[in-house]
């Protein structure tokens, strides 16, 4: 079942709880039910219900945004600095240069197109990744500086590796779901409890109440589903994607 199919279902399972519950009601009470008033306590329940929910999906949202938007930039980050080296191996004589050039690329086509899905499936990056990338480190921190424009290059570009070795573990970090149960626990919970109180508020049998109540509830479904979506940022339908690899790297064969 896709992510979006699943989004649906939970809207219309949403929907047909409320619609059920309001029908199961009428139908074992027999009579209509006095719906004159509501309680001004039951009415100043609910409200504070809501709006502890409220901010307890708002919290919610922003971290998984914000996990989301710092794995992007990581890797970005992890990106352009292997672009840099790449760049600035030019001072190197050719054999050196071209090997170094070539054990980037070798990195950069593992982590697009094998270790990319297996971070996807498992929430972890592999340790022929860290190898590939350390072969890399290895060669430029042992190789001694052979001249003035060599010496001046080699910091730079052994700070950029450090940095794309930073980004790396920060992206295997990030792999895989973000939220803890207890958080869904309570996500799910609130929402249960929320939609329970419009119960309590005495909702009347006609149809725009039952639609307000049917649009609450969707509201509710859609923005765990995003939450849900947002929680994992490699591995669903908005996940960060290889791009910036694919962008910096446009001459080797990646799967984009």
């Amino acid at each position: 079942m896709s992510e979006w199919v699943a989004l649906v279902v939970a809207m219309a399972a949403a929907c047909a709880v409320v619609l059920a519950v309001v029908v199961l009601r009428r139908r074992t009470a027999g009579v209509e039910e006095n719906v004159d008033e509501t309680p001004d306590v039951i009415e100043y329940i609910t409200m504070m219900i809501g709006v502890v929910y409220a901010i307890v999906l708002g919290l919610a949202i922003a971290g998984v945004w914000e996990a989301r938007g710092a794995a992007q930039d990581d890797l970005f980050r992890e990106a352009q600095s292997l672009r840099e080296v790449s760049d600035r191996a030019v001072v190197y004589p050719a054999e050196f240069r071209d090997q170094v050039r070539s054990d980037i690329d070798a990195y950069v086509t593992y982590v697009v197109n094998v270790e990319w899905d297996y971070m996807s499936e498992n929430g972890a990056i592999t340790d022929k990744g860290t190898q590939l990338l350390d072969k890399v480190q290895n060669e430029v921190a042992g190789r001694a500086p052979a001249s003035d424009l060599e010496s001046q290059t080699y910091q730079p570009i052994t700070d950029r590796i450090g940095q794309a070795s930073d980004a790396r573990n920060q992206r295997g970090q990030s792999a895989g779901p973000t939220m803890p149960g207890v958080v869904w626990f309570g996500l799910i919970g609130g929402a249960v409890v929320t939609i329970g109180m419009l119960f309590a508020l005495q909702i009347r049998r006609t149809p725009r109440e039952l639609i307000l109540a049917a649009c609450f509830s969707v509201l509710i479904a859609f923005l765990l589903f995003m939450i849900w979506d947002f929680d994992d940022p490699f591995a669903r339908s908005v996940s960060v994607t290889t791009q910036p690899f694919v962008d910096l790297f446009p001459s080797l064969d990646l799967k984009g």
